[in-house]
């Protein structure tokens, strides 16, 4: 397989006439090149191998549900559907993620499974995020977040142009090396005062509303740009207030035991050790909708289904989401994401 930037040959363009005279309007075509598309077709076939050599069940899941995601860091699309078996007025919502059906399959004994779909996030759009975009999810059980990056590590490596190191780097250690100061313990006038001496712009003005969101400027300003320069770079233990649907390890201090990929100063994959009590599950959906409704933000339903299946017994698993078209980036050398889509968002 040619991984490489290779032929950036474009589709034949083809005008047409009206009154005579030829006219050309370039938003039809195709923003990636030809050779791009067959990259990403090939890229599909070797991951579908890769799972069907490792016995991991492929699955579909739907994409549009009753519930949503209650993450504040995420909006949803929500659509209207107006036929038979749907409750008069409530909203369907176009899913983030296809998670929370896969932990039902989960629950009712599917085993390991994995799943490509296109996933939606509204207001997500720039040189890396387009608002419908793919993704590869899949879960482990008897994993743990340190097994599942493992894996990780396996299949990016199979699919890069070449094979790289991996290096394994706690959150903390990633602050501490490239700022000097704990994540951990820090304060929030700590964390601002460092963000200004960063050079971040306007720092010193900034009013945000939690230590969690100084932490995101720090990292995603100072940290990111420079983790996986020339190998794969796993960053894990998270904060617990940062958990999400990861489990919390207990100790001094607590951490979330989630992960994240770097390749290029690009983040690829998100993966946790699951979360399976249903009642803490519910606890954190909640703590979210209230800060969705402090910010003023659409408050939508909690995913009652995927507490009953939590309730009904979630195996211990480890699962991640891995952005396709990231990953198609970094194997085709693409600058922005719209290299690697055949139509983004302007041309849908």
């Amino acid at each position: 397989m040619s991984r490489g930037r290779g032929n950036s040959r474009k589709f034949q363009v083809v005008g047409h006439r009206q009154g005579g005279i030829e006219t050309r309007n370039p938003d039809w075509r195709p923003t990636a090149s030809l050779e791009a598309l067959q990259v990403r077709a090939r890229l599909l076939a070797e991951i579908r191998a890769y799972f069907a050599g490792a016995g991991v069940l492929e699955v579909e899941t739907p994409a549009c549900s009753f519930h949503a995601a209650t993450d504040p860091a995420l909006d949803s699309f929500r659509i209207s559907y107006t036929g038979p078996g749907a409750p008069a007025g409530r909203p369907l919502y176009l899913h983030c993620s296809p998670e929370f059906p896969m932990k039902r399959l989960l629950a009712a004994g599917s085993g390991a499974i994995y799943q490509i779909c296109k996933v939606f996030r509204d207001g997500e759009r720039g040189r890396l995020h387009n608002p419908e975009f793919s993704l590869l999810e899949w879960y482990r059980p008897g994993l743990d977040h340190h097994g599942l990056m493992a894996e990780v590590a396996d299949l990016v490596n199979r699919v890069l142009p070449e094979s790289r190191p991996v290096e394994y780097l706690s959150y903390a250690e990633a602050f501490q090396r490239r700022l000097g100061l704990d994540p951990h313990a820090a304060t929030m006038a700590e964390l601002r005062a460092c963000a200004a001496g960063q050079g971040i712009p306007e720092a010193g003005a900034l009013e945000l509303p939690s230590r969690d969101a100084w932490l995101d400027l720090l990292l995603t300003h100072c940290i990111e740009p420079g983790l996986g320069r020339g190998c794969l770079c796993f960053v894990y233990d998270y904060p617990a207030s940062q958990a999400s649907l990861a489990r919390i390890r207990p100790g001094d201090p607590p951490l979330a035991e989630r992960f994240e990929l770097y390749v290029e100063g690009m983040e690829l994959a998100n993966g946790f050790h699951e979360l399976t009590d249903a009642a803490e599950q519910r606890r954190r959906f909640e703590r979210e909708l209230g800060r969705r409704r402090a910010q003023r933000r659409h408050a939508v339903p909690i995913d009652e289904n995927l507490l009953a299946a939590l309730e009904a017994g979630l195996p211990d698993c480890a699962g991640v989401a891995l952005g396709v078209d990231r990953l198609l980036m970094q194997i085709t050398g693409a600058q922005r994401i719209d290299e690697v889509l055949a139509f983004p968002l302007e041309r849908a």
